[in-house]
């Protein structure tokens, strides 16, 4: 058997696109250290690529410039690898503007390596258990609804419980990008979870993109709701047990004030509402908070 090279980013990942939403995002599960900070690509407007095995950071780089001057995926693909002379152990996925994919895998990949571009998306993998990895994230991509990341990290579930990486498990990344998505609407960087060491990376991923969902989406309309009579009294006695109330006969001024304190400290400025409402989904993570203080 020949031996496995160091540098070889030996992976499984997928690309996506939401025609919806316009966000384009990488999911990607290794046996690698930090495979977040190598395999993915993205830039809000023009595509998302994955480059692995032995990873050539410019089909990254220069696949995203090439989209950008109006190149499709396939075309891309095409441009960039010509003249790489270690194109038979590289791997890479795309994804346009469009939505339109490709995918390529080059012959001296480690087995099970392969991949399949469908329309907003396309997956691929190297050193795999078999096929079945690439054929359930594919699978899961299409039939999942949510939002895109959702259906990124749900795919790369699909994908390490069909087998995944035969060597075990380290890191995962999620990467999501649309137009002034990130952070003040300052850059396009809207998701960027990223799981550098860990002993089931991709369940961890899940969680930390629940978090990411809970403080930084916005509140829907059916989750406002008064703080009115038993909620009132629920959220007085749980913010008192985590001593954001110190009196036990709070008024009602004193009990808004510590929910708009807790919104603040606990980083849920996305979900502050009105004086006197509340975001059923604060209420869920005050009531959870304070039974593990118990």
């Amino acid at each position: 058997m020949n031996k496995i090279p160091r540098d070889f980013v030996n992976t499984f990942s997928i690309v996506g696109y939401d025609p919806v939403t316009k966000e384009h995002g990488v999911a990607v599960a290794s046996k690698f250290l930090s495979v977040g900070s190598l395999a993915p690509y993205a830039k809000a407007g023009v595509g998302a690529i994955a480059t692995q095995s032995w990873v050539n950071v410019d089909y990254g780089i220069k696949g995203l410039q090439l989209m950008e001057s109006g190149l499709n995926a396939e075309e891309a693909l095409q441009e960039v690898t010509k003249g790489d002379e270690k194109l038979s152990v590289r791997q890479v996925g795309f994804v346009d503007a469009n939505g339109k994919s490709a995918t390529f895998t080059g012959e001296e990949c480690f087995d099970w390596a392969g991949g399949i571009a469908g329309e907003n998306f396309a997956c691929q993998g190297n050193i795999l258990v078999d096929e079945n990895t690439v054929k359930a994230m594919s699978e899961t991509f299409q039939k999942t609804e949510g939002t895109l990341a959702t259906r990124l990290v749900k795919a790369l579930l699909a994908g390490e419980e069909a087998g995944g990486d035969s060597r075990g498990k380290q890191s995962a990344s999620l990467l999501v990008v649309k137009e002034n998505g990130g952070y003040g609407g300052y850059t396009d960087r809207y998701i960027d979870l990223r799981v550098d060491d860990h002993q089931e990376p991709v369940v961890e991923l899940q969680r930390l993109l629940h978090l990411h969902q809970l403080y930084f989406e916005r509140t829907l309309p059916e989750d406002v709701v008064p703080v009115e009579g038993e909620l009132k009294q629920q959220l007085a006695n749980k913010l008192r047990k985590l001593d954001y109330l110190k009196s036990d006969n709070a008024t009602d001024e004193e009990l808004f004030e510590a929910i708009y304190s807790f919104h603040l400290i606990e980083n849920f400025d996305e979900r502050v509402q009105e004086k006197g409402f509340v975001d059923l989904k604060v209420v869920e993570f005050i009531n959870e908070f304070a039974e593990r203080e118990d």
